[in-house]
This record gives structure tokens, C-alpha cells and sequence, in this order.
């Protein structure tokens, strides 16, 4: 995953979901995305994992506006959220465990 510093933020209202407390696991997905499948399985465990951490997906056909601004190019798209919404890394495809773990440690506060 690599590191985004933009000050791009996201909001609940923006990704329809609220945002976790310590972190946010954003996943941009398609509907006949097979590795979005396998995506949404190893962020789901993650968060589970990890307290104070969401896992919200987004449907990127539904949301094009933001896919446009975020500069979402293919699905599975993983942005990782601080607790206050801001971007701190991002990954298109899909991501192991291990990169999603080590990526949640430069965003989640203690």
C-alpha cells in the first residue's frame, strides 16, 4: 500500500457509512469483481482484528463522483481512513493481510 498525503478527507455522509473510531478500511468494489470478493473477506478480518477499526465497501458504479475524485482507476481499490477521515494510504488490487495490517499501523491512534 502506498502512502497518500493529499489532505484529501473523507466524511460518513461522503462514503455512507460511518467512519471507524481509530480507522477506516474504504473499499471500492464492482459488481463482477472477483478479487473485490476475496478483498472484501481479508478487510472484514482485519477490522474484526482490530478494535475501533470499519470496514465500509463502496460500490464504484454507484458512486462515480467520488471514484472521479478520488482518482479510483480499478476495482478493488483500498483506501486506509485515520479516525478523522484523512487519507493515509491507498492499494488497487487486492491487498494481502499483511500489507492491510502494517498499512492500519500508520493510521490507527491510540
Amino acid at each position: 500500500m502506498r502512502e497518500r498525503n493529499d489532505g484529501a478527507r473523507l466524511d460518513a455522509a461522503e462514503i455512507g457509512a460511518e467512519l471507524g473510531a481509530r480507522a477506516t478500511l474504504l473499499q471500492f468494489s464492482s459488481a463482477f469483481c472477483q478479487p473485490c470478493r476475496a478483498t472484501r473477506r481479508t478487510l472484514a478480518e482485519v477490522a474484526g482484528m482490530v478494535a475501533g477499526v470499519a470496514h465500509v465497501e463502496i460500490d464504484a458504479e454507484d458512486h462515480l463522483a467520488l471514484v472521479r475524485r478520488l482518482e479510483v482507476e480499478r476495482t478493488p481499490t483500498v483506501l486506509v481512513l485515520d479516525a478523522d477521515g484523512a487519507i493515509v494510504r491507498r492499494a488497487a488490487g487486492q491487498p494481502r493481510k499483511a500489507d492491510v495490517i502494517a498499512a492500519l499501523g500508520a493510521a490507527v491512534r491510540d
